[in-house]
């Protein structure tokens, strides 16, 4: 039945849709069921008992006791439909003629003059018009079509189909109309996933999958940033897309890492490409750890990444001789603050650490406002740095230069450091804090100092007479750490000065050296400010995510509370 009202055109579809007529066999009896107003909030359902013939056979029932095809009744029904919507006068219908629904309220006030008794009585004939609705109804309802057959008397007749079977639910079914309409929603494009396989190049995939030519491949190849993110991934990494309606690829995107990747958009029959950078939420996270063995391998055994560890040893190791003054069961603390994304932590940076050990104890703070380390008190890891290693004015006889003429041998030999003429005796004294790293005589150096200072700088001096300090001495700027003179080889009383950058000879005159970045004012107020609540989360000690706010808010309780 359902096949058969799909079939229809939709102006016979919803023609149909006000009655639903369902006949049945009871006795010789009819049951015409209909529903009227359809389109009103509730639907009254009524049922009327049709009499028919004492003869009449079984099956679909028919004018006359002919037996019409199904077709012929469902063509004729269809040519009436289609000839007029008005409504046609009783008398003017023919027994082969469907008429118009109205003919169904006709028929019932027909019904009204038969008195009860009667319509359960054979012999009482309903006006032809009202029967003939109900054959052609019924020929539909009874869904013939679907419906098994039966040779009887050499014409081909379906069976009956009773009421139960399909109930009000055949005309309950309006998907067709909804089928209409979707056929004319506009299209949407929709992103799909692609997991990359082992061995799959995107110069096949984009023919294969994306609807993209050979030619149309290499030129978005050519537009991005840097086209290997496309031609050297790697198995499981995958990318989304979304194509038109030709099939034919409209947008791409990939992400080279959780927060970096590109985006591919057709424009004007062009590739259009843009960056995508994701912000991350910011996590702080304390690390806390105990020196056993080197102190590297230490912080990392806390799960510190590799970058952090390097950035961690570098800031120390302006304060710190890890081989001298580290000792077993030093105790240290980390406050790291990472951006999460997706779960996985990006791009950390160290905020505070502090070292309690047994020959150094140290506490620093990154300032947000300059990007610097401090102490508590506002002190600089990279403390002023002086020019000169002496005090007075004396001539530079010989300055800095990788291609001077040796004045002994006369050959190429590079003058890594800048000599000062002075008598010998003259006091050397350390142009910043550091350390003594080596105290030495050589044959051409004569006696020499090397010194390892906090900012990462070394510096040497050779040709001494005298040195005033020994190896693994802590020294303190404009400290005395010996006497010029005129040892090794030499042609006169002389201090030979070099400074040492990233393990590269610099010239001592023109290298940058840092100045004094000590705080004070209210700049070290704001700073301090600042650094309270990380050291408070440094000494609670606990390992884990931090909530550093809740130190900040704990810090200014405390200050109201001081008020």
């Amino acid at each position: 039945m359902l096949r058969i009202l799909h079939s229809l055109p939709r102006t016979h579809k919803l023609l149909l849709l006000p009655v639903a007529t369902m006949v049945t066999v009871l006795g010789t009896q009819k049951l015409l069921t209909t529903y009227q107003g359809i389109t009103q909030p509730s639907t009254p359902l009524e049922s009327v008992l049709v009499p028919l013939p004492n003869d009449s056979a079984p099956g679909v029932p028919t004018l006359s006791q002919e037996r019409t095809p199904v077709a012929d009744a469902i063509g004729r029904a269809s040519r009436a439909l289609d000839a007029t919507r008005e409504h046609i006068p009783l008398k003017d219908l023919q027994a082969t003629e469907i008429v118009d629904l109205d003919v169904i309220a006709t028929a019932e006030a027909d019904m009204t003059d038969i008195p009860d008794t009667a319509l359960a009585g054979p012999g009482i004939v309903l006006n032809d018009g009202a029967l003939h609705m109900a054959i052609v109804m019924g020929t539909i309802a009874n869904g013939m079509l679907d419906a098994p057959t039966q040779q009887e008397e050499g014409v081909v007749v379906a069976d009956a189909t009773s009421y139960e079977d399909y109930g009000i639910e055949l005309f309950d079914d309006t998907s067709f109309l909804d089928l209409e309409l979707a056929a004319e929603e506009a299209f949407v494009p929709h992103w799909e996933t692609h997991l990359v396989e082992s061995g799959e190049t995107f110069a096949v995939l984009a023919q294969n999958k994306l609807g993209l030519g050979y030619s149309e491949a290499l030129a978005l190849l050519a537009d991005l940033p840097d086209e290997r993110l496309l031609t050297n991934w790697r198995a499981g990494q995958s990318f989304d897309y979304q194509l038109d309606q030709q099939g034919r690829l409209l947008s791409l995107r990939m992400m080279r890492n959780a927060r970096e990747g590109v985006m591919v958009e057709r424009q004007e029959g062009d590739f259009n490409v843009t960056g995508i950078e994701r912000e991350g939420e910011p996590v702080q996270r304390l690390y806390a750890g105990t020196v056993s063995g080197s102190f590297a391998r230490s912080a990392q055994a806390t799960g510190l990444d590799s970058g952090s560890v390097t950035a961690l040893t570098r800031l120390l190791e302006k304060k710190l001789d890890f081989r001298r003054d580290s000792r077993r069961g030093d105790q240290f603390q980390v406050l790291v603050e990472s951006d999460m994304i997706d779960g996985e932590t990006l791009d950390s940076r160290v905020l505070a650490v502090n070292y309690a050990g047994e020959r150094m104890n140290l506490t620093i703070v990154h300032n947000a406002t300059d990007d610097n380390f401090y102490t508590p008190d506002g002190h600089s890891l990279d403390p002023a740095f002086a020019r000169y290693p002496f005090e007075g004015s004396y001539r530079m006889s010989s300055p800095f230069n990788p291609r001077r003429l040796h004045p002994v041998t006369g050959r190429v030999s590079p003058h890594n450091g800048t000599d000062f003429a002075m008598p010998i005796g003259t006091a050397v004294i350390a142009p910043a804090n550091g350390r003594v790293e080596r105290v030495a005589n050589h044959p051409a150096a004569g006696r020499y100092v090397v010194i390892r200072h906090d900012n990462g700088y070394r510096t040497r001096y050779l040709h001494l007479s005298r040195a005033l300090v020994e190896r693994g001495d802590r020294i303190e700027m404009g400290q005395r750490i010996a006497l010029s003179g005129n040892t090794g080889r030499s042609t006169g009383p002389h201090l030979h000065y070099e400074v040492i950058v990233n393990n590269s000879p610099t010239d001592a005159m023109k290298v940058e050296l840092p100045e004094n970045r000590s705080l004070s004012g209210d700049t070290l107020v704001a700073f301090q400010r600042q650094a309270e609540p990380l050291i408070a989360a440094l000494e609670s000690g606990e390992s884990g995510i931090v909530n550093v706010a809740s130190y900040q808010q704990g810090a200014s309780q405390q200050e109201q509370i001081a008020d």
